[in-house]
């Protein structure tokens, strides 16, 4: 495996490093199941990866079996205990646990424990993401039809909705 192809061309590097706070209040999402902090979008690094943290309530659904072509996502579980699909099977995540999801790659998580979840979801290389978690909830209560173009359009293929 070699490096990828030089994306900056210049001889001496340039001041360009963005640096967040702990403490920053983060763009906040709105999702209808779980809190969503913006924390590097796809915008604000120039579609290199986007991060975001989720923060889920006991018991809360995440999202149901699914898969992207455009984008790898990675899990990073900060606190708490949620329910991934690795494709095969659910394992359980704690804190510092990490799974990996390549394009193509079927996946889903849930928090099926009666504690919060915290984790960081992370999409390479980045996509505008933000209109998926603010609007999802509402398209779900659409049409079958309107449901599915939506997911598709943001690049999110639930395997109980292929043809």
């Amino acid at each position: 495996m070699s490096y990828p192809e030089p994306r900056y061309l210049g001889d001496r590097g340039e001041t360009s490093a963005l640096f967040r706070r702990a403490d920053t209040d983060a763009d906040a999402g709105f999702s209808t199941v779980f809190n969503i902090s913006y924390l590097a979008t796809s915008a604000s690094t120039g579609g290199e990866y986007g991060m975001y943290k989720i923060d889920m309530g006991p018991r809360a659904a995440g999202a149901e079996e699914h898969f992207h072509r455009t984008i790898s996502e990675s899990f990073y579980v900060l606190s708490g205990e949620v329910q991934l699909f690795n494709g095969e099977g659910w394992v359980t995540g704690g804190e510092g646990d990490f799974l990996y999801v390549p394009a193509g790659g079927l996946h889903a998580f849930k928090n099926a424990s009666d504690d919060p979840v915290s984790m960081l979801l992370i999409f390479v290389p980045g996509a505008p993401r933000e209109e998926y978690f603010e609007k999802a909830g509402e398209y779900a209560e659409r049409s079958r039809d309107e449901l599915k173009a939506f997911r598709e359009k943001h690049d999110n293929y639930f395997t109980d909705m292929l043809d």
